[in-house]
């Protein structure tokens, strides 16, 4: 078995030794792909190395205020010599940036990461974004104001503001260490979480009109034209699982978005105890236990009966183990 030594040491000498890196994330960017992008992005580049940003969806408008967001590109460019991907599970959620091309260094914090790359870094903690702010120094990377901001962003969002169930002291450590090399943790949690477009509400608005619940499941559903109507042009449902987590009568709360090629995205939301990263993986999807996701081809509502049911026997087998 590598160590963890040996795998820091192998990380920094294959960051050092290139000229041209490409780093790519996961379709549907969150905060936490975007702001490890950026923040490991942005440290290779203080110390002169060519880095290309490549996220196949683009960079959301939430996080255009952060440094390096002008210089994320939707295709990769063929001249670079070391591929990084960072916050992604499995190499098909890249969306293709990388061709047919194995990755040589693959950062992540999903317990169902595939350990898909050349030398795979997963470690199983809060954030993608906080391992890439603690290693920094083991890859011999400086810890620069815009690469903080970053980093402090991928933490935030993938804690909904340090309220989710694995956050450690460890986490609040490396956040309080960010802050220190400069971020703004005021600013960038408004920016982030705290406000909201017209059209993100607009959104939630007829989310939460079709809303059902049944037994201790809540649900919703949003389709393309749904996004016409609110006049939304991001690729995600604009977090509003996040919203139907709060409701106190239910323990696992999921989203039903229409894409493209006839697939639905499935978001999954589970309070503690329970796990619901296994069903994702089920319908080949994955993520943490208490945040999963899959996208599963078919229409809406073959989708939608096959994964209600699949999580209330989930949810019955978890409350009666001895049936």
């Amino acid at each position: 078995m590598t160590s963890k030594n040996s795998t820091h040491n192998t990380i920094r000498e294959l960051l050092h030794n290139a000229d041209n890196i490409l780093i790519t994330s996961h379709i549907r960017p969150d905060g936490d792909a975007v702001g490890s992008l950026l923040g490991l992005g942005l440290a290779l580049m203080a110390t002169g190395k060519d880095v290309q940003l490549v996220l196949s969806d683009g960079l959301p408008a939430t996080f255009k205020h952060l440094s390096g967001a002008d210089q994320v590109l939707t295709d990769a460019k063929e001249d670079y010599d070391l591929a990084v991907t960072v916050d992604c599970s499995d190499l098909e959620r890249t969306g293709g940036t990388l061709g047919e091309r194995q990755p040589d260094i693959n950062i992540d914090h999903h317990v169902t990461n595939l350990n898909y790359a050349r030398h795979n870094l997963v470690e199983d903690k809060a954030a993608t974004a906080s391992i890439i702010a603690e290693h920094l120094v083991d890859w011999d990377l400086p810890i620069t104001t815009p690469a903080a901001e970053a980093l402090l962003t991928g933490i935030i969002t993938d804690t909904i503001g340090f309220s989710t169930s694995n956050m450690t002291g460890s986490c609040l450590r490396t956040a309080a260490m960010l802050v220190d090399h400069g971020a703004n943790i005021h600013e960038l949690y408004n920016q982030a979480l705290g406000t909201r477009s017209f059209s993100e509400a607009k959104l939630w608005g007829i989310g939460l009109g079709r809303m059902q619940r049944k037994d201790r499941i809540v649900w919703t559903t949003l389709t393309d034209e749904d996004k016409k109507i609110a006049n939304f042009k991001g690729k995600g449902s604009a977090d509003i699982v996040n919203l139907l987590t709060e409701i106190r009568d239910a323990d696992i709360a999921i989203v039903f978005l229409e894409s493209e090629d006839n697939q639905i995205k499935v978001s999954w939301r589970a309070k503690m105890p329970y796990d619901i990263s296994s069903l994702a993986v089920s319908f080949g999807g994955g993520g943490h236990p208490a945040a999963a996701g899959a996208d599963i081809s078919g229409s809406m509502e073959d989708v939608k009966q096959k994964i209600i049911r699949a999580t209330m026997d989930y949810l019955d087998k978890e409350t009666n183990p001895e049936k």
